[in-house]
């Protein structure tokens, strides 16, 4: 049964890192003490250094953390990894690695046989079917957008549609908008920051106050805490 937690960023108004995702990271590791921690969507900060902060920000919950950048076979680290968290950064760099080490078929495979997955931003971002709703700039290129396709859809964290006074560039609505225009059958589920997505098996849930949106077909959907989405596994 897969199980992935899908947040929508690191941290929720002020909140100290990772801090309000505690109860729910806690509860999907189901008693589970050691991650495999992925920091390659990383660029501004070193890799060691931020595996240092991830496993500071965990250790309330006595969770241990390695890092996959520290193990000389990748793929031996994914195969017998206790639980996987993939965290936030450029996405396109993210996947950039992953494909280079050829890792993103593997990490699929495990996680499809109930490796618990738990990503944020750009780790969100992963598990959908591409990369091509991310916010991220492209500051490098990734051998194709294909993403891990874990849910089969797209996904926008840190979802906003503030618009500042005299601001001329687009919203988030409008550039959701540009992909909904060429793909209009594909869902989009928008994870404002504070809100995730959590997918036991076939079960697929709104977790977070803030809720989630759906863009569809030209349409926006409000999505409320506990809305069930297992309509879109089918």
């Amino acid at each position: 049964m897969m199980q992935l937690l899908a947040l929508s960023s690191s941290k929720v108004n002020n909140s100290d890192y990772l801090v309000p995702y505690l109860p729910w990271i806690k509860q999907h590791l189901n008693g589970c003490s050691r991650l495999l921690f992925v920091p390659y969507a990383g660029v501004s900060i070193d890799f060691d250094a931020y595996q240092a902060k991830v496993a500071e920000a965990l250790a309330p919950i006595d969770i241990t953390v390695d890092s996959l950048h520290r193990f000389d076979n990748p793929a031996t680290a994914i195969e017998q990894a206790e639980a996987i968290l993939v965290g936030g950064g450029n996405t396109f760099a993210l996947l950039q690695r992953l494909q280079q080490l050829n890792l993103l078929d593997l990490i699929k495979k495990r996680v499809t046989k109930e490796l618990p997955y738990i990503g944020w931003s750009a780790g969100a971002n992963l598990t959908g079917l591409s990369i091509r709703t991310t916010n991220d700039m492209p500051i490098v290129q990734p051998e194709s957008f294909e993403a891990l396709g874990l849910l089969p859809f797209q996904l926008n964290p840190h979802y906003t549609n503030q618009h500042p006074a005299d601001f001329h560039g687009e919203t988030r609505d409008m550039r959701l908008a540009e992909f909904m225009v060429l793909e209009p059958e594909m869902p989009i589920i928008a994870l404002p920051e504070g809100s995730a997505l959590v997918r036991q098996g076939n079960q697929l849930t709104v977790l977070g106050e803030p809720g989630a949106y759906q863009f569809l077909a030209g349409n926006k959907a409000a999505l409320g805490a506990g809305s069930d989405l297992s309509a879109l596994l089918v």
